[in-house]
């Protein structure tokens, strides 16, 4: 997490080796040479709009030399995985957002990769939609345990999702404070809402975070007043 504009995107990309940092060390640990290191969900939806739902999902093991059979099989159960079974066939213009999103998660993980990045993929959707995807992502996940890298500006989300929240300070950002995120496993959301230490873990990071998000406002040409500052102190009293 971290204010717009603080290099989170920019970060991502360079573990994904989509962009060569200008300077500093990545070092990552892959485990198995045989499986992909990684695998990206864009914010933007970025399947094939040529390509049907079973043939997004399949394109990474058809790229790897999967063989046929085994493909079919990956990319059926992902498709059922997501609730998109009476949707296999059919293409992107044919599909919702929240659907296409669905295919972008079921092809990220069914490539198998040992790390999953994840760039605010679920920004653009309604609430609805963002809450049932975000159920959706705990549900694979907790059949896989895979890393996964996820960059949000929803704190609410955050605290759903992960197990620490990395706090990124304004531009040029670097690393500020790490929260553990101590909430049990398997997690329901509405259930973590009712959890007061929810609303703690919320506060926490919301203080961590608040002096960043004025900092750049400032930096974009914005005078930030007492009773702006106000408000963002009373943000973190707030349940997203």
């Amino acid at each position: 997490m971290g204010p717009s504009g603080c290099g989170k995107t920019t970060l991502l990309r360079i573990l994904a080796g989509l962009e060569t940092a200008t300077s500093g060390q990545m070092r990552i640990a892959q485990r198995n040479p045989d499986k992909p290191l990684n695998s990206m969900v864009f914010q933007d939806q970025s399947i094939f709009p040529w390509m049907s739902v079973r043939k997004n999902i399949s394109f990474g093991l058809e790229c790897r030399g999967v063989d046929r059979k085994t493909t079919r099989a990956v990319a059926d159960r992902y498709i059922e995985m997501v609730g998109l079974g009476k949707f296999a066939d059919a293409y992107p213009f044919q599909l919702s957002g929240g659907m296409k999103q669905r295919v972008s998660v079921a092809r990220a993980f069914a490539n198998d990769p040992e790390i999953l990045l994840m760039d605010e993929p679920f920004a653009a959707l309604d609430e609805q939609n963002k809450l049932l995807l975000q159920e959706e992502l705990l549900r694979i996940w907790e059949g896989s345990n895979k890393t996964v890298v996820f960059i949000t500006h929803s704190i609410d989300e955050a605290l759903v999702l992960a197990d620490r929240v990395i706090v990124m300070t304004a531009h040029p950002g670097t690393f500020k404070e790490e929260v553990e995120i101590d909430l049990p496993r398997p997690r329901r959301i509405a259930e973590l809402r009712q959890d007061p230490h929810f609303n703690q873990l919320f506060a926490q990071v919301w203080e961590i975070l608040k002096d960043e998000v004025a900092k750049a406002k400032e930096r974009e040409g914005y005078s930030f007043h007492r009773r702006e500052r106000s408000a963002l102190d009373d943000e973190s009293h707030m349940v997203m």
